[in-house]
Parts: C-alpha cells; sequence; structure tokens
C-alpha cells in the first residue's frame, strides 16, 4: 500500500506521489500541468513536459468578471494537447493552492479525469527532481467540452445569501485575521480589492492550509481532516457546504479536500467570494472571531 493509500482517503486516486510522477514524465497518455500564484516560477524551471496554465491568462475572461466559456475551455485544452481521455495532473505553488483552482475549474467544463501532485513544487524540489526551462510543444487536438456546469460544484451570491438564512455550513478558509475583519487580504498581501471586512455570518473559520503539512506540501491523513473539519466544526458528510475564499482559489483547495479526500458530496466553492460578498449592497456581515 502506497503513502497516500494509507491515509485512509475516500478517493486516494485523486492524489498522485511524485514517485508516480517521475515514472510517467513520458506517458503519452498523461499530461502535467503547472498552475501558481507566482507566473515567473514556471519559466524558471518546471517538471519536464509540464505545460503551463495560468490562473489569469487561460482560465479567466479578460471582461467579465468570471470563467472562460465553451469555446475558450475547448481551445485551450486543444493547446495544451489534451483529449477527453487524457489524465491531467495538476501541481504548482502554495501547496497546490492554483492548482486545485485549475482542477476545479476544468472539472466545470466536465473534465474530471484529474489528478493532483501531492506535494506541488515544493515536495519535488525537496527531492531534487529534474526540472527544466524547456517549453514542451504538443500536437493540437479537437477537444469537444459540454457547456460549463456551474450547478453542482459552483455557488453565486444569492445562492449562498440562501444558504445563510437557511443556516446551512459555511466554510471561510481565509486568514484569522480576514475572517475577523482586521484585514481584507492575507496579512502579507496589499489590503485591497473590499470596502468591508469581515466574514459572513454564520460561517466557520478553517484556514485552507490547515489541510496540508507545512514541511512539504503535502495533504495531511484523513483522520487529521476530519479531526479539524468534524471534530472542531461539526461538519458531516451528509452536510450542504458552500466554502469561500478572497476570489475563491483559497477555497478551491478546501473544495477539494472536503469533496475528493473525505469524500463530502455536496460541496460548492463560492468564487465571487469576499471581494464580491463585502462590496455587495444589502449582504449581511459579521466581524470578529
Amino acid at each position: 500500500m502506497s503513502d497516500i493509500q494509507a491515509r485512509g482517503y475516500a478517493h486516494a486516486d485523486k492524489l498522485v506521489s511524485t514517485d508516480w510522477l517521475a515514472a510517467h514524465l513520458n506517458d503519452a497518455s498523461v499530461r502535467i500541468v503547472e498552475s501558481n500564484e507566482d507566473p515567473l516560477l514556471y519559466p524558471s524551471g518546471h517538471i519536464p513536459g509540464a505545460v503551463q496554465v495560468d490562473w489569469v491568462t487561460d482560465l479567466n475572461d479578460p471582461v467579465r468578471r468570471d470563467y472562460l466559456d465553451r469555446a475558450g475551455f475547448e481551445a485551450l485544452a486543444s493547446r495544451i494537447g489534451i483529449t477527453s481521455e487524457t489524465t491531467v495532473v495538476f501541481y504548482g505553488d502554495k501547496s497546490n493552492w492554483w492548482a486545485t483552482y485549475a482542477l476545479w475549474v476544468f472539472q466545470l467544463f466536465g473534465h474530471t479525469n484529474t489528478r493532483i501532485l501531492d506535494g506541488g513544487r515544493l515536495k519535488w524540489t525537496q527531492e531534487s527532481r529534474p526540472l527544466t526551462r524547456e517549453v514542451p510543444s504538443y500536437p493540437a487536438t479537437q477537444y469537444s467540452a459540454p457547456d460549463r456546469d456551474d450547478s453542482t460544484i459552483r455557488a453565486f451570491r444569492d445562492q449562498v445569501l440562501a444558504h445563510q438564512k437557511a443556516g446551512k455550513p459555511l466554510v471561510d478558509v481565509r486568514s484569522p485575521a480576514e475572517f475577523s475583519g482586521e484585514k481584507t487580504h492575507m496579512p502579507e498581501y496589499p489590503q485591497e480589492g473590499v470596502l468591508r471586512g469581515g466574514h459572513i455570518p454564520g460561517a466557520k473559520s478553517v484556514p485552507w492550509a490547515r489541510a496540508a503539512n507545512p514541511e512539504d506540501g503535502t495533504f495531511k491523513s484523513a483522520d487529521d481532516l476530519r479531526a479539524i473539519y468534524e471534530g472542531e466544526k461539526g461538519l458531516k458528510s451528509s452536510d450542504d457546504i458552500v466554502a469561500y475564499c478572497r476570489i475563491g482559489e483559497r477555497s478551491s483547495h478546501t473544495w477539494f479536500v472536503l469533496t475528493y479526500l473525505l469524500g463530502y458530496p455536496n460541496v460548492r466553492n463560492y468564487d465571487g467570494s469576499w471581494t464580491e460578498w463585502g462590496n455587495s449592497v444589502g449582504v449581511p456581515i459579521e466581524k470578529g472571531t
């Protein structure tokens, strides 16, 4: 039994180890995708064969506050040379914070044959595994995607308002200072993008990074995750849960943890998150812990 399988996850197959990826670098049925907060990391050195998917230029509409449409996703998938059968392995910086965001967007378009490299860039480089600056080129494919499905894993403001009024579980994955309203962004970042600080009333504070081991970026075991989300916060697998952060990227990490590692079937990511909620007219907020 591998280390990942031994951790007791509901869907251990959604993670791959660095050993597994090293053995599949030349596997034509696998496409490795790097997605980072820092856009300079990929050109400075990346896993051989990996393509870059930039969260701003590749995944978001350049004008509307929304994701790319079906045609845009088909063009992206074709450019990186994948088909609907390709296993896409995502990895990146920040304990795979942006890798899970990219995976979540791919799932909006029905591409569920996806994995996360456990530990991401950090673990790969800690193990002195190979990096390259060579940008690969793959033959373009004719990818056909379904229309984007925003109904099952994505939540919108009015849905979140109804969710909050009904007293259903909300998980705020931002830092404690953002949750309390002391900050409007992570403490080490510019305080921008929102007029009001605080959190959605009734939300439970579980900073996203608690799900990862800080020394190597790997995910904590299922028992450790249940101790956090169930033991401390009282969540259960039958709950209808909405996770949010500031713009939806950190909450995609928590969405991945709850959905695939703990097996919760009904978790949605509110990607409008605090930049929308904190700037909206007529929605309630709370301050403090």
